[in-house]
């Protein structure tokens, strides 16, 4: 008797859901499996790293296929049905997925500072810029805290504790003017 001729309608989805369920595990333990190779099969957009088409989804749909096409075929639905039946629950649980991966993937923030960011906002001289020297700035963004080297716009001395400006990037160093009042660096 052939292999083929022995495996009866739920013995073939349970092999598909068992192989899709091993390709899920595989995928939760290294990542996309796609981005492994050096490929991607994502169709969607290039700013998400999460699509319909990632190897987690993919994985999740055959599994699902296979798992609700055992059901039906244990119901007594014939191969057709239980195909259909099978492609709903995949496209299902894989869109479930995906939606919630996506979603996952939007949440997450960068905490790293730009220099950028620094523009405009207040710091406090931590070494003294002398006229026409360098010195030190610490700027609280966020939660972050930043040391740069800093340059006087006037020119003029700056001492060691007093607030400053921001007003531009130069290179490695930024470029600070006198704060106006008497505020009070958060350290």
């Amino acid at each position: 008797m052939d292999l083929f001729e022995s495996l009866n309608l739920l013995a073939v989805f349970l092999i598909i859901g068992g192989i899709g369920f091993a390709f899920l595990l595989i995928s939760l333990v290294v990542g996309d499996i796609f981005e492994m190779f050096g490929g991607s099969a994502d169709l969607g957009d290039p700013g998400i790293d999460f699509g319909f088409l990632d190897s987690r989804v993919l994985a999740v749909f055959i599994t699902a296929f296979g798992g609700f096409g055992a059901i039906a075929a244990q119901m007594n639905f014939g191969a057709a049905v239980s195909s259909f039946v099978g492609l709903l629950g995949g496209v299902f649980f894989a869109g479930m997925v995906s939606v919630f991966g996506r979603f996952l993937i939007g949440q997450q923030a960068s905490s790293s500072v730009s220099d950028h960011d620094l523009i405009g906002h207040t710091a406090q001289v931590t070494v003294t810029i002398k006229p026409g020297q360098i010195g030190q700035i610490t700027a609280k963004i966020g939660d972050e805290r930043v040391e740069k080297i800093a340059r006087a716009k006037s020119g003029d001395e700056i001492k060691a504790g007093s607030i400053v400006t921001v007003d531009s990037i130069v290179g490695d160093s930024v470029i600070v003017s006198p704060e106006g009042g008497s505020a009070i660096y958060d350290r």
